[in-house]
C-alpha cells in the first residue's frame, strides 16, 4: 500500500507531476469500483496561515463551478463516490450542492472520508446512502454557526440570563452590556439556523440512507440530535469517530475492511494533501478522468488530462 513516503518518492520519480499522480490513483479507484469519483479537498491545514488573508478554504457557492466542470460528460448511471477533505462552509451553499448532486445522481452517491470532513462536509456526508470512514477518519457537529459563533450557545446563554435576571437580585447589571452586544434579530436567526439545518439533514437521512427504512425517522431524529444538539457534542469542531459515529446508527462502512478500497482511497488523499502542501492551490475539485477545478492563492486555473 503507497504510504506518505512512498507518495513523495514517486513524486520525485516522476519530477514533482502531482496531477499525474492525482489521476493516477483516481482513475485506479473508478477501475476498482466502477463508479465516477470526484474528489473534493480543501488546503485550510496546509495552509492555515492564510485563512487570516480571506483564502476561502470553506465550502461555498463558486464551488459548484468545480462540481459542474467535473460532472459534465460522466455516466451519471454509474454513481458517484464523493472523497470529501473539508473544514465545511456556508449550509445554504452546501443545500444547494446537495441538491445538485441529487439531481446529477439521485441518491445513488456514497460519500468517503479518507481524514476529516467537518460541519457542513458532515452534512454532505449525510444526505448520502453511506459513508466509508477509516479508524483514522472523522466527521464533526452539525450545529450551525452565526459568525463564529454557535446557535445552540446563543440561545441557551439568552435563556440562562433571562433566568438569572429573573430570579437573582443584581444580575441585570452583570447581563446588560452582554445581552447590548447582540446584533437585532441574533436570537431568531440563532433559532431559525437550528431549525433549517435539522430539518435538510433529517429529510436527506429519510430519503437517503433510510430510504425504505420503517423506523427511518426515528433513526434520522436520533442522529440529528447526536450531532446538532450543542448540548451533547461540546465544540463544532469537535472530531467524531467511525465507531461513535458508528454508535449513532448511521450507515459506516469501515475502510480497513477492503484492502483494496484502502490501499486506492489514501493514494488519493496522500496525492492530494501533497499537492496542497507543495503548490500554490488550496482547493481541488477532480474527478476520475482528470478533469480538475483548481483554485490558487491568486487565480483559479481550469486542467483537463489529454
Amino acid at each position: 500500500m503507497p504510504n506518505w513516503k512512498s507518495i513523495i518518492d514517486e513524486l520525485k520519480a516522476t519530477g514533482g507531476a502531482h496531477d499525474v499522480i492525482r489521476r493516477k490513483y483516481l482513475a485506479k479507484l473508478f477501475k476498482l469500483t466502477g463508479r465516477n469519483v470526484i474528489a473534493y479537498y480543501s488546503g485550510w491545514l496546509q495552509k492555515s496561515g492564510a485563512q487570516k488573508q480571506g483564502v476561502p478554504f470553506e465550502l461555498n457557492d463558486s464551488d459548484k463551478n468545480g462540481f459542474m466542470t467535473s460532472i459534465h460528460k460522466l455516466d451519471k448511471s454509474k454513481g458517484l463516490d464523493l472523497i470529501l477533505h473539508t473544514p465545511g462552509g456556508s449550509t445554504s451553499a452546501m443545500e444547494s450542492l446537495v441538491d445538485y448532486l441529487r439531481s446529477c445522481f439521485g441518491k445513488d452517491i456514497r460519500a468517503i472520508v479518507p481524514q476529516l470532513a467537518m460541519s457542513a462536509g458532515t452534512m454532505i456526508s449525510l444526505s448520502c446512502k453511506e459513508i466509508v470512514m477509516g479508524k483514522h477518519s472523522s466527521l464533526g457537529p452539525i450545529d450551525p454557526q452565526i459568525n463564529g459563533m454557535p446557535a445552540h450557545a446563543i440561545i441557551e446563554e439568552f435563556k440562562r440570563a433571562i433566568n438569572e435576571i429573573n430570579t437573582i437580585p443584581g444580575a441585570m447589571h452583570a447581563w446588560q452590556p452582554i445581552i447590548a452586544k447582540y446584533p437585532p434579530t441574533l436570537i431568531s436567526a440563532a433559532e431559525k439556523s437550528i431549525i433549517w439545518s435539522n430539518q435538510i439533514v433529517k429529510d436527506w437521512l429519510v430519503s437517503g440512507m433510510f430510504d425504505g427504512d420503517p423506523e427511518a425517522d426515528i433513526k434520522a431524529d436520533r442522529i440529528v440530535t447526536e450531532l446538532g444538539d450543542h448540548t451533547l457534542t461540546k465544540a463544532h469542531d469537535r472530531h467524531i469517530s467511525m465507531a461513535k459515529a458508528q454508535s449513532f446508527g448511521l450507515k459506516i462502512s469501515q475502510l480497513e475492511s477492503d484492502p483494496a478500497l484502502q490501499d486506492a482511497v489514501l493514494s488519493i488523499h496522500h496525492a492530494f494533501v501533497q499537492t496542497l502542501s507543495s503548490s500554490a492551490a488550496f482547493k481541488i475539485i477532480e474527478n476520475h478522468k482528470g478533469v480538475a477545478f483548481v483554485q490558487q492563492m491568486q487565480s483559479v486555473l481550469f486542467a483537463e488530462s489529454s
